[in-house]
C-alpha cells in the first residue's frame, strides 16, 4: 500500500466497520427501549398503588362501605403493585438498592398478618381421597366447603345427597409439587401486571395449559381410578359421573364463588383423572383469579379439591333459598324455589329462565305466589312436593343456623336429592323495592319487566357484551347488557354499575356474584340488547325492573355516611385502619436526606416514593457508551423545563449533546400536547379571594409536600418518554401533579390517550370541585372519567389518529390553563365563568388542524 492509500485509510470506514457500528446503535436503542418499558411499567404500578391509597383513605373517613373483603383486596392489590415497583428497580438497578426487598418483605408480612392467622403450609395427614360417608363439617380445611357440607348433610341432617368421594388438599399439594407447578404459578404471576385485563388472560391461559399438560403421581391416579371403582360397584349400574370444584374457602357466606370454577357432568368413569386435572386448572381461569384478586384471596389460600360423584337421574332440578335474597313487596318472607325440567344446570349457569314458585314459611306451607311462563314442570313436580323441598330448605336454615342457598334434583323415583348447600347472602332493608314511583316529567322508559337479581339503582353508560373480547372495551362505571347470564362476565362486576341480561333469573351463579358485590341487576329482560344499543347513559332500577333514558338521580337511594365513631366499632374497619397505617403514611419527604434509604422505608408509600425517584435518576442519568447522557433537556424557545428519552423514533435527526430543540422532536403525540399547550396563552392562575388563599396557605402549612419549593422529584423533573406514535409525559404544574400518556398510529383499536391528575394548592373540597369540573368538560369530548377524591382519570381510546391527536391538544390545553383553578372553586359565579371559558377555548383547540 502506498503512502496515499495509508493516509486515505485514515479517513474512510470500512464496511465491516460501518455494519459493526449499525449494531452497535441498534443494541444501545434496545437497551433504552427497554429501559423505557421497566420505567413505564413501574409508573403504571405507582399509579395504581396510589389510586388503592386513595380509596383506602376515603373508606376510612366513611364515604364508601367496609368489610373484610375489601379490606383484604386492597391490602393484596396494593402489596402487588408494590413488589412489581420493586421487581423493576431492580431489573433497572441491579443490586443497588438490595435492601428495598427486606423492606418490602417486612411490611408485607405485618399486612398478611392483620387477615391471616395460619399458614397452609401445614397440610393435614389425610389421604389422597375420602368417600363421602367419611366426611363432616369439620373437614372443610380438607376437602372444602362444598364436600363438607354434602357430607355433613348425609351424616346429620338425614337427607339424600349423591353417593361419591373428594379428592383431598393432600391430592392437591402432591399433583402441585410434582410437577413443580407451585414454582411456575408463582414466577408467571409475578411476572403480570393484574390490573391489565388482557395479561390477565394470558396468564389465565398459560396456567390452564401447564396443568392440563401435567402428569398425575402414579400414587394419586391410582387412588383416583380405585375410588371411582368402587363408587362404579357401589352404584349397581351404569353411572355417570359429576366432577364437582370444592376449593377450600368456596361456598362461604363472604365469598361463594359462584360459577367461578368448574364442574364436569356426564363424566364416563375412565376419564375421571383427565377431567379432574380441568377441574384443578379451573383455579386459574380468568373470571376465578379476577374474583380472588378482587376479594383478596392469596392464590395460596384457594387449594383446590374435587368431589366426585356419581350423577343423579333427574326429572328436574334447580335452586332453591330458604328465604327470598330479593326481597320484594309481598314476597319479602318466602322460600324461592327455581326450577327446570332436567338437571339444575341451566339454572345456574343463566342460560334460561326457570318456573318460580313463592312459598310461605309459616305453617302449613303453602304456594303463595308463582311465576311460571314457560310452565316447564308440568307433570313432573306437584304442589306437595315443591311444598315439601320449601320444608326442606327451612331445616336445613334451622340445623346452619342461617339462611341456605340449596342445589336440588327429583329423580324417577320422585325422591327429592340435595346436591348442595351453602349460606345465602340475603339483601339488607335498604335494597328492598321501593314502593310508588316518581319520574320526572318527560322520561322515557325504555324498558320494563324482567327478574330483580340484585335490587338497587345505578347510572351509566350500556355495553353491549356479546363475546369474551367485547370485554377489553368495557368502560368503567358502564351497565353490562348481555344476552345470556354467563358466570363469565363476573369478572367485568367489580368495574361495572349495573347488569342487565336477556336471560336467567335470581337463582344463577351471576346473580349470586352480583348480590356480592351489591350491584343492581336485572335479568330476563326480553330484547335488551336491542332496546339499549343505542343509548348513551340509562338508569337502571332493578328492584323495580324498569330502564329509563337518560340520568335519574332523583332514584338514587339517600344513604347518610356513618358516624365515624359508630365505624370505629365495626372490625373491618379496625382491621382497614391498621393496613393504612403499613400503606399510607409518607416519611420519606427530601431525596437529599440521608434518612431517604431503603431501610428508612417504613410504610408501602415510602417504597413507591422511593422507587420512583430513584427510577427516574437512573433512566435520566444513565449514559450512553460515548458518555452522554440518555435524558436530553427540552428546549421550547429560551425555556429548558423538560426532559426528553427518546425510545428510537422520536428525533427527525440524531442529536448530539444535553439539549434537543422543539423543532427535532417528530413525535406526533407530544407535538399534538405541545400545541395544545401553548395554542392559546395563558395569562395566569385566576386571582382567589380571601379564602381561597388562606385555605391555599393553611394547606401548604399542613402539607409541606405540597410546597412547589420542596425537594421532590416531580419538581426536578418534567420528563417526556417519547417514540414515534407515543409519548407519555409526567410532570408537576406549581401545586398538582400530571400524567399524559398516548398512543396514536394508523390502528384505531390501539389508539389511546389517558390523564391522570391529583393534587392542588386548595384545602380538599375545592380540589374535588375542580376535578369534578375537569372530570365533566372530558366528558363532552367521549373521555371516560373515574374521580376519586382530588383524583381524576381520564381515557379516549379506539378513536382515529387524527381524532385521538385532537383530544391530545386538549389535555396539553388543560394542563396548563387548569393551574391553581381550585382556588376560586366555591365561588360559584366566578367557577361557572371559567369553566365556561374553559369549554369555549377547548373547542377551539379541538378544531385546530
Amino acid at each position: 500500500m502506498n503512502i496515499f492509500h495509508r493516509f486515505l485509510s485514515l479517513f474512510t470506514e470500512s464496511a465491516e466497520d460501518k455494519a459493526r457500528a449499525r449494531a452497535h446503535e441498534e443494541a444501545l436503542r434496545q437497551r433504552i427501549v427497554e429501559r423505557c418499558r421497566l420505567f413505564r411499567r413501574l409508573l403504571s404500578r405507582n399509579k395504581t398503588a396510589l389510586e388503592l391509597m386513595s380509596d383506602m383513605e376515603a373508606r376510612l373517613q366513611g364515604q364508601g362501605p367496609v368489610d373484610m373483603s375489601f379490606v383484604r383486596s386492597s391490602g393484596e392489590k396494593v402489596s402487588t403493585a408494590v413488589r412489581q415497583m420493586v421487581e423493576c428497580l431492580r431489573l433497572l438497578a441491579g443490586e443497588l438498592y438490595s435492601g428495598l426487598e427486606a423492606s418490602f418483605d417486612r411490611i408485607d408480612v405485618q399486612i398478611k398478618g392483620l387477615w391471616t392467622t395460619e399458614e397452609i403450609s401445614s397440610v393435614p395427614d389425610v389421604p389422597y381421597v375420602l368417600p363421602l360417608s367419611e366426611i363432616r363439617l369439620d373437614h372443610g380445611h380438607v376437602v372444602g366447603g362444598k364436600m363438607a357440607n354434602l357430607g355433613e348433610i348425609r351424616a346429620n341432617v338425614g337427607m339424600v345427597v349423591p353417593n361419591g368421594f373428594a379428592t383431598t388438599l393432600t391430592a392437591y399439594n402432591a399433583f402441585m409439587e410434582y410437577n413443580n407447578l407451585w414454582q411456575y404459578v408463582s414466577e408467571k404471576t409475578a411476572a403480570c401486571d393484574l390490573s391489565r385485563l388482557d395479561e390477565t388472560m394470558r396468564l389465565s391461559q398459560d396456567l390452564q395449559t401447564a396443568i392440563f399438560s401435567a402428569q398425575l403421581p402414579p400414587d394419586l391416579e391410582r387412588a383416583i381410578e380405585e375410588a371411582v371403582d368402587s363408587l362404579v360397584a357401589s352404584e349397581g349400574r351404569e353411572v355417570l359421573l359429576a366432577l364437582r370444584s370444592s376449593a377450600l374457602g368456596e361456598d362461604s357466606k363472604e365469598t361463594t364463588f359462584a360459577g367461578q370454577y368448574r364442574s364436569e357432568l356426564n363424566v364416563p368413569p375412565e376419564e375421571a383423572c383427565h377431567v379432574w386435572k380441568e377441574i384443578i386448572a379451573s383455579k386459574y381461569s380468568l373470571s376465578a383469579m379476577s374474583y380472588r384478586l378482587q376479594k383478596g384471596i392469596p392464590d395460596a389460600t384457594a387449594p383446590m379439591c374435587v368431589g366426585i360423584l356419581a350423577m343423579v337421574d333427574a326429572v328436574c332440578g334447580g335452586v332453591a333459598y330458604s328465604r327470598n335474597p330479593v326481597p320484594t313487596a309481598g314476597r319479602e318472607d318466602s322460600v324461592v324455589i327455581n326450577a327446570v325440567a332436567g338437571l339444575p344446570e341451566s339454572v345456574v349457569d343463566g342460560a334460561g329462565i326457570p318456573d318460580v314458585f313463592y312459598c310461605r314459611r309459616q305453617m302449613p306451607c303453602s304456594i303463595e305466589d308463582r311465576r311460571t311462563e314457560r310452565n316447564m314442570l308440568a307433570g313432573l313436580m306437584s304442589e306437595d312436593q315443591i311444598c315439601h323441598l320449601a320444608r326442606v330448605c327451612m331445616a336445613l336454615e334451622g340445623y346452619y343456623l342461617e339462611p341456605q342457598d340449596v342445589e336440588w334434583a327429583l329423580n324417577k323415583k320422585g325422591d327429592l336429592i340435595i346436591l348442595q348447600s351453602r349460606p345465602l347472602q340475603v339483601l339488607g332493608e335498604e335494597k328492598k323495592t321501593a314502593g310508588e314511583l316518581s319520574l320526572t316529567p318527560g322520561s322515557v322508559i325504555l324498558a320494563q319487566g324482567g327478574i330483580p337479581a340484585s335490587s338497587g339503582v345505578s347510572i351509566g353508560t350500556p355495553c353491549i357484551l356479546r363475546k369474551e373480547a367485547d370485554m377489553f372495551s368495557f368502560p368503567g362505571g358502564g351497565i353490562m347488557v348481555v344476552e345470556r347470564a354467563f358466570p363469565r362476565w363476573a369478572t367485568l362486576l367489580p368495574r361495572a354499575s349495573g347488569l342487565i341480561s336477556e336471560t336467567g333469573g335470581a337463582a344463577g351463579h351471576l346473580a349470586s356474584v352480583a348480590r356480592e358485590y351489591k350491584i343492581p341487576a336485572l335479568f330476563s329482560l326480553k330484547n335488551a340488547c336491542t332496546l339499549l344499543a343505542n343509548q348513551s347513559e340509562i338508569t337502571l332500577d332493578a328492584g323495580r325492573g324498569m330502564v329509563i333514558a337518560g340520568r335519574h338521580e332523583e332514584l338514587l337511594p339517600e344513604a347518610p355516611p356513618p358516624e365515624l365513631e359508630e365505624l370505629e366499632k365495626d372490625p373491618a374497619y379496625v382491621v382497614l385502619k391498621k393496613l393504612c397505617a403499613l400503606v399510607t403514611p409518607l416519611h420519606l419527604l427530601d431525596p437529599e436526606s440521608p434518612e431517604f434509604h431503603p431501610e428508612q422505608c417504613r410504610s408501602l408509600h415510602d417504597i413507591t416514593r422511593f422507587c420512583h425517584e430513584k427510577a427516574v435518576n437512573l433512566l435520566f442519568d444513565s449514559h450512553d457508551t460515548q458518555g452522554e447522557k440518555i435524558g436530553k433537556q427540552l428546549k421550547a424557545g429560551a425555556k429548558l423545563q423538560y426532559w426528553v428519552v427518546d425510545m428510537g423514533h422520536a428525533f427527525s435527526r440524531a442529536v448530539e449533546g444535553p439539549v434537543v430543540d422543539i423543532k427535532d422532536i417528530c413525535s406526533t403525540p407530544m407535538l399534538a400536547l405541545w400545541d395544545g399547550m401553548t395554542a392559546i396563552p395563558w395569562l395566569g392562575p385566576p386571582s382567589a379571594g380571601a379564602a381561597g388563599f388562606m385555605s391555599v396557605v393553611l394547606e401548604s402549612t399542613m402539607n409541606p409536600e405540597l410546597e412547589s419549593t420542596a425537594p421532590t422529584t416531580m419538581t426536578e423533573r418534567n420528563f417526556f418518554i417519547l417514540d414515534s406514535d407515543y409519548m407519555i409525559l409526567q410532570a408537576r404544574y406549581g401545586y398538582h401533579f400530571c400524567t399524559v400518556e398516548c398512543r396514536a398510529g394508523e390502528g384505531r383499536s390501539e389508539n389511546f390517550a389517558t390523564f391522570q391528575f391529583k393534587g392542588g394548592a386548595a384545602d380538599r373540597e375545592r380540589r374535588m370541585l375542580r376535578v369534578r369540573m375537569l372530570a365533566g368538560l372530558l366528558e363532552e369530548f367521549q373521555f371516560r372519567v373515574d374521580v376519586r377524591e382530588d383524583a381524576l382519570s381520564a381515557v379516549a381510546e379506539g378513536f382515529s389518529q387524527e381524532n385521538t391527536l385532537r383530544r391530545v391538544r386538549l389535555l396539553g390545553y388543560l394542563l396548563i390553563h387548569s393551574r391553581q383553578s381550585d382556588t376560586i372553586m366555591l365561588d360559584v359565579p366566578r367557577a361557572a365563568a371559567f369553566r365556561e371559558k374553559l369549554f369555549n377555548d377547548m373547542r377551539t383547540v379541538f378544531g385546530r388542524k
